[in-house]
This record gives structure tokens, C-alpha cells and sequence, in this order.
């Protein structure tokens, strides 16, 4: 497994959710948005699954993953690349359900403040309709790509 730095780390924490990328029964791409739950410096990533679809499918096929985030204002990002394990909805620890929760609230809360702001989003709390997690992906990272053009690090 790659390690993955503190800065890195820091930045897909601070992301509200991140693109993940299986590869579907053709062999072409599917990305999905998906919201990291934990992520260890050894380079392992937990992101709950609420839905049991494609992503499910084609990590059942062929576990290649990859997750990118970006931060368009600070011009940075990441894409991480490994294979993935699933383990399903009876065998996660409460940690991790209450971890997931504690995220949902705190997307909750920023969409609040934003909408108190006056920054138009979504005029609901779709985050508050989400159903309950179905299984947990486990991400082996193998690599560590840094999507920051090299003239701006």
C-alpha cells in the first residue's frame, strides 16, 4: 500500500464528497459520488456505500478503484488508485456507522449555514433523505496522484 500524507488526508476529509471510479461489465469507466469516511496514513480509505448499484456490480467484477476530489478555487486535487474489498452491512463496526452519521450532520449543518447565507444550493436537505449505509468500501491505495499543475506547488 502507498502511504498517503497529512496534507492529503486533510484535503479529502475536508471534501464533501469524492468522485469514485469502478469499471463497469464493458470495461468502460462508472463514477459515482461517494463520502470518505476514514482514511489512515497507511493507506487505507472507508467510504460507505447507500446504495447497493453499479458501484456495487463492478466492485464485485473487478476490484481496480480510484478516488478523485478537486478543489477548483485552490486549484488542487488528488486522485488515488488501488483495489477495493466490500464488506458488507452486517459485519461494519458502530464506529463507522456513527462516523457516517456524524458526516451527514455536518453536511447538514454547513448546507444550513450556507443557505442562511444566502448561497443558493439545493432548496432541500437531500442529505437528510439518504437511506441508511447497505455496505463499506475498503480502499488499498496503490498510488497517490497530484492533480496540482507542477509550476503552481
Amino acid at each position: 500500500m502507498a502511504r498517503i500524507n497529512v496534507n492529503t488526508i486533510h484535503f479529502l476529509q475536508n471534501q464533501g464528497c469524492v468522485v469514485v471510479s469502478t469499471i463497469d461489465k464493458a470495461g468502460f469507466p462508472h463514477s459515482s459520488c461517494k463520502g470518505v469516511v476514514e482514511i489512515t496514513g497507511d493507506g487505507r480509505i472507508y467510504l460507505l456505500d447507500v446504495y447497493k448499484a453499479r458501484t456495487y456490480e463492478n466492485l464485485k467484477r473487478n476490484t481496480h478503484i480510484s478516488i478523485t476530489a478537486v478543489d477548483e478555487h485552490r486549484f488542487r486535487g488528488y486522485c488515488l488508485k488501488g483495489k477495493a474489498k466490500i464488506i458488507p452491512r452486517d459485519k461494519l463496526d458502530q464506529k463507522i456507522i456513527k462516523a457516517w452519521e456524524a458526516s451527514i450532520t455536518g453536511r447538514l449543518t454547513q448546507r444550513l449555514l450556507r443557505n442562511i447565507r444566502e448561497e443558493k444550493g439545493h432548496p432541500g436537505h437531500p442529505e437528510a433523505l439518504l437511506p441508511q449505509p447497505q455496505y463499506l468500501i475498503a480502499m488499498d491505495v496503490n498510488a497517490v496522484v497530484d492533480l496540482t499543475p507542477g509550476h503552481l506547488k
